[in-house]
């Protein structure tokens, strides 16, 4: 849900309309950068049908296991948790009115007019949004749309159908095989103005192949005025400086032991360990979001909520941008 400063969170899964291979995006002109942490190494590509989700250099696909440890890490940990709750909780489940769900379509989707509360900041329809698309069931109402065929990722928030076309608050396309950013200042469907999709658990990485080559997405209670690339946008009025700014990212200790954690827990925490989390958006605490999927394990995820934000460090991607 967000604040018009800008947004919470929430969860949910996955929808076909399409037959076909592929995933799409294309991106707003903006600032491209590669966000390459000092000791970070270029990882791979994840992919969804044919399509890569963005390449192995860009910040999402990143190992920073090895990166440098930010000077403040700490006094950002502790900013965090005191303010708001202090372990990790898992933002989707087996329960469909939770998590953030997507959609595939073919390239020859029909682009339909698309009506924008914040038109400055928003790339212009027509977008390829079927009018059943899924809609996430919190306050954001997000849909999440990738053309399979020209590897391009349409998000939206706020959105709702008004036939022929849709309204939202916002819009954004990604273009998959690009490392371009939005233009700093500029919002996105997320309040840190980053994609959402490629920051999300979904169940055929984290179940059916066991692994997890991103970053994942996630939230706290109070942001700062502030952001890091690839984030590109703020969305508090927070002015102190340990407030974690939009883009922090975090990764889970390396000492922090994960030996006891099973099934898509210990995948989840094996990610966190060698991509981190990028923070998003305002929202509950240490809250991470996950694609809508009624096969989620709900008794595996419920391990996740043992975490505590104190397992976490924030890793040194780059200067705080007003």
């Amino acid at each position: 849900m967000k604040n018009r400063g800008r947004r919470f969170l929430s969860l949910l899964g996955v929808l076909l309309f399409a037959a076909s291979c592929g995933s799409g995006s294309g991106t707003t002109a903006g600032n491209a950068s590669n966000n390459n942490a000092g000791g970070s190494s270029t990882g791979q590509s994840p992919k969804l049908q044919s399509c890569q989700v963005f390449p192995p250099d860009n910040p999402w696909n990143l190992d920073v296991s090895k990166a440098s440890l930010h000077p403040n890490s700490q006094k950002f940990i502790d900013y965090i948790l005191a303010h708001g709750a202090q372990n990790v909780h898992p933002d989707f489940g087996s329960n469909l009115d939770f998590g953030i769900p997507y959609a595939l379509v073919p390239g020859t989707q029909a682009k339909v007019p698309i009506q924008f509360d914040e038109e400055e900041q928003s790339d212009p329809g027509p977008y390829p949004i079927p009018p059943n698309a899924p809609v996430e069931a919190g306050g954001d109402a997000h849909v999440l749309i990738i053309d399979q065929d020209n590897c391009k990722l349409y998000e939206m928030d706020e959105a709702q159908f008004n036939n022929p076309g849709w309204s939202c608050f916002s819009g954004a396309i990604f273009d998959l095989n690009s490392n371009a950013l939005r233009p700093d200042t500029f919002t996105s469907a997320d309040a840190a103005g980053l994609p959402i999709f490629p920051g999300l658990v979904r169940f055929d990485e984290a179940v059916t192949q066991g692994e997890i080559k991103h970053a994942l997405r996630f939230t706290v209670d109070v942001t700062q005025n502030g952001f890091i690339h690839p984030a590109t946008h703020q969305a508090s009025d927070v002015t102190d400086a340990f407030a974690p700014p939009m883009g922090l990212r975090l990764r889970l200790k390396e000492g922090y032991d994960i030996s006891g954690f099973t099934g898509t827990s210990r995948v989840v925490l094996t990610a966190l360990k060698k991509y981190g989390m990028i923070l998003a958006d305002n929202g509950g605490n240490w809250y991470i979001s996950g694609a809508t999927d009624s096969r989620w394990n709900d008794d595996d995820l419920e391990q996740l909520k043992s975490v505590p934000g104190s397992a976490f460090e924030v890793v040194d991607t780059g200067p705080i941008l007003h």
